[in-house]
């Protein structure tokens, strides 16, 4: 089936969290692990859908999202509109006093955007996710996507970039060692999370 890389339409939502759910799993898939399926894209895709939507592009195959990048140009910006404007849609599907067994860690990070606010990070303002099915993945199309979202984060001004990646997730660590990213030390607090940095500036093939 041809696919092509398009902008994120409204439309895509429900594709797009399907994606996140069934990759979250440190590259597979999460559907039934926490109290809902979700929970993860509520915290790693909806806000981004919501509050960075020119910075959304999707994997498109037969008129739905196989695949996505999100992310935003100013990670500090992103942070202050998730606390101001993303968070209180969550209050009622999540509530914050209530109790959520082996998925609380997932909602306090939903809860805590601050968490994104590392002085390591400081010099890669703008950062981003990207997810493909497992049946899409090797043709391409991640790589396409990353080049799609630096391309218009260096429009909106961002000079470098980071991402995080599951420290299991060893295919999604060699991949981005491919495309130029390394390893950025993160000293000033313990983090669940190996953080990688690299230009914007087109990838190098």
């Amino acid at each position: 089936m041809a696919t092509t890389i398009r902008p994120y339409r409204p439309a895509d939502r429900d594709a797009v969290y399907d994606v996140c759910v069934r990759t979250a799993d440190a590259g597979g898939d999460a559907r039934g692990l926490y109290v809902s399926d979700d929970l993860m894209p509520d915290a790693f895709a909806g806000p981004y859908l919501a509050l960075e939507p020119g910075l959304a592009f999707v994997l498109d195959a037969g008129g739905r999202a196989v695949g996505y990048v999100v992310g935003c140009a100013d990670t500090a910006a992103f942070v202050a509109a998730v606390r101001e404007r993303w968070l209180p849609r969550m209050t009622g599907r999540y509530p914050p006093d209530a109790s959520y067994g082996s998925s609380e860690w997932l909602v306090r990070d939903l809860y805590h955007p601050e968490r994104m606010l590392l002085p390591e990070l400081a010099g890669y303002p703008a950062h981003l996710h990207v997810d493909v099915l497992p049946e899409h993945q090797g043709a391409g199309h991640g790589r396409a996507l990353i080049e799609t979202f630096l391309a218009a984060a260096a429009g909106r001004g961002a000079r470098a970039l980071h991402l995080g990646v599951a420290p299991a997730n060893r295919r999604a660590l060699g991949f981005y060692a491919h495309l130029g990213f390394h390893r950025i030390p993160i000293t000033s607090r313990e983090v669940g999370a190996v953080f990688l940095g690299r230009s914007t500036a087109p990838t190098t093939r």
